[in-house]
């Protein structure tokens, strides 16, 4: 009943969020002066923050439009390479460079949040090569009809995806970037693909920030899910699709119930932002408004993942850690990292990472046994928590020269 709840608070909501969005609107087309009146710029800046913390369910755009690529900028248009039921291959083209660059394949995380959340990674990485994403779809958007999604699918859609983009004839693959949590079925792909001697199996592999071993200094990510058994996350977190959408009667785990997680983690924060957010509007200072704004426009924009997929996650990633004990299976057959010989693998952590401790992302290596030393390499950045690993000064300063040195020695 969770999940109706939701709903209706959200139709509850409507009409005040409308009336909100409308007197924003009347005031961007028909007050010009707005500004100059103190009690109007407080009503409008309670409009637009009423408007502006409202949770939503679709992608936000990834507005990447032109990088800068060589000595000049060029235009980057998306182009979805390959349509599945649960995530297309999205492809960052760009038309204008003529000389081919390192293709590489970024695995975004499924875990409530759309893949724009790693704009800043594409961005950064569409400087110097070929880039495409996982861009993984909202589960209740996608009709039962589609059938079932669980860890294995992902595994198979990361396979089918470095195969499209690879080059079998030439027996040359392509790279591969995983951030947080789908590094574990990343490295689970690898090692199949190793497995079955594929010819598109990836160059480089980099694996950033992921629970390739969550026993290794658990966090508070690891201990709730570690703390509550698989019985209680399927009761008490898996709810059914409204009937409104597409995909009505779908089990999930709703996006809604991640980000209310994440943000009671750090109420007084998002409080604190979003008065801030009201002042800066009021004030006239649109430029610090906007940065709130583009933030909670990604933060608050969710989608739900398939309970299959999330159950099977918690049960094999967090709460047993089958591939770092060498049990994890995958269509029948025991995934073995120590067949991966011809990909590099370079890991990455940040000092300060509460999600994902120090170690666990490293424990690849040992999986990795059969690489030999000079295709190994690990990087752990100063001074930077989860999210600074993929996004932020320190990831385009310190951590991106370290990924753009790997692809190049082995492209």
């Amino acid at each position: 009943m969770l999940y109706q709840a939701y709903q209706a608070y959200c139709d509850m909501m409507a009409p005040a969020r409308l009336a909100a969005r409308a007197a924003t609107g009347f005031r961007d087309r028909f007050m010009d002066g707005a500004e100059t009146m103190p009690f109007a710029r407080r009503l409008f800046a309670l409009a637009e923050v009423v408007d502006k913390s409202r949770i939503t369910h679709k992608r936000p755009p990834y507005a990447i439009t032109e990088v800068l690529s060589g000595n000049a900028m060029v235009e980057v248009h998306e182009e979805v390479a390959l349509d599945l039921p649960f995530g297309n291959l999205l492809h960052f083209a760009k038309p204008e460079v003529t000389t081919p660059q390192p293709k590489i394949l970024v695995v975004a995380p499924l875990s409530g949040h759309f893949a724009t959340l790693l704009r800043n990674t594409v961005d950064t990485l569409l400087r110097d090569h070929d880039v495409y994403i996982t861009d993984w779809k909202n589960a209740r958007d996608v009709p039962v009809s589609s059938g079932p999604f669980g860890f294995e699918d992902y595994v198979d859609y990361i396979i089918r995806f470095l195969q499209e983009i690879g080059d079998p004839e030439a027996g040359r693959g392509a790279h591969l970037l995983a951030v947080c949590q789908p590094c574990v079925p990343a490295l689970a792909a690898v090692a199949v693909m190793a497995q079955d001697d594929d010819p598109c199996q990836p160059r480089t592999m980099t694996l950033m920030g992921g629970p390739i071993d969550t026993r290794e200094s658990p966090t508070v990510v690891n201990e709730l899910a570690t703390g509550n058994s698989y019985e209680w996350f399927e009761n008490n977190l898996i709810q059914t699709v409204p009937w409104r959408y597409k995909g009505a009667g779908r089990k999930v785990y709703p996006g809604f119930i991640q980000l209310m997680a994440f943000m009671s983690m750090n109420t007084g924060r998002h409080t604190s932002q979003f008065r801030k957010l009201y002042q800066h509007i009021a004030d006239v200072e649109q430029a610090e408004a906007d940065k709130i704004i583009d933030f909670y426009d990604e933060y608050l924009a969710v989608l739900d993942l398939t309970a299959e997929f999330y159950l099977e996650t918690i049960d094999k990633v967090f709460q047993r850690a089958l591939l770092a004990k060498g049990e994890l299976q995958h269509r029948d057959r025991t995934v073995d990292c120590s067949a991966i010989r011809k990909t590099a693998l370079l890991t990455v952590e940040g000092e300060r990472d509460d999600i994902c401790a120090v170690g666990q992302t490293a424990a690849a290596h040992l999986l990795c046994s059969s690489l030999r030393p000079h295709l190994k390499r690990h990087h752990l950045q100063p001074g930077v928590g989860h999210y600074g690993v993929f996004s932020g000064s320190k990831w385009e300063k310190q951590v991106y020269p370290q990924v753009r040195n790997l692809v190049l020695a082995m492209h």
